[in-house]
């Protein structure tokens, strides 16, 4: 198990840019999948952006692809996982979660089932 903690939620307007971080308590190099997910009130938790640690695969949801970008840092003991998020629209608020899934690839990255361990979220609130 690893414990994740994400960070740097806030609140921007339509058009601004976040980032947002997810610390790892262990190194990623040998994990297989780490994952951003998001969740608005009244709706399903959604996968938003994946990479495959071993190869630096990234995958996107259709509806972030172009403005959200998926990256890792192993470069420190603790791994960071990172969403820089550009072009924020208010349909992207949302608590944003980091989860990372131990064995085999990405193929299912869309699937919250899949993934093993989770972070405790971050809050994302785009106004118009």
């Amino acid at each position: 198990q690893v414990q994740l903690l994400e960070s740097g939620g806030g609140s921007v307007q339509a058009g601004g840019s976040l980032r947002v971080s997810c610390a790892a308590s262990r190194h990623t190099y040998t994990w297989a999948c780490m994952g951003w997910f998001r969740q608005a009130p009244g709706k399903e938790r959604e996968g938003v952006a994946a990479i495959y640690t071993n190869a630096g695969y990234t995958y996107y949801a259709d509806s972030v692809k172009g403005r959200f970008t998926i990256s890792q840092d192993n470069a420190n003991a603790v791994s960071t996982l990172y969403l820089s998020m550009n072009s924020l629209k208010p349909e992207d608020t949302a608590m944003y979660y980091c989860a990372v899934k131990h064995y085999g690839d990405c193929t299912r990255w869309r699937e919250p089932a899949v993934f093993d361990d989770w972070g405790q979220g971050t809050r994302v609130t785009v106004s118009s």
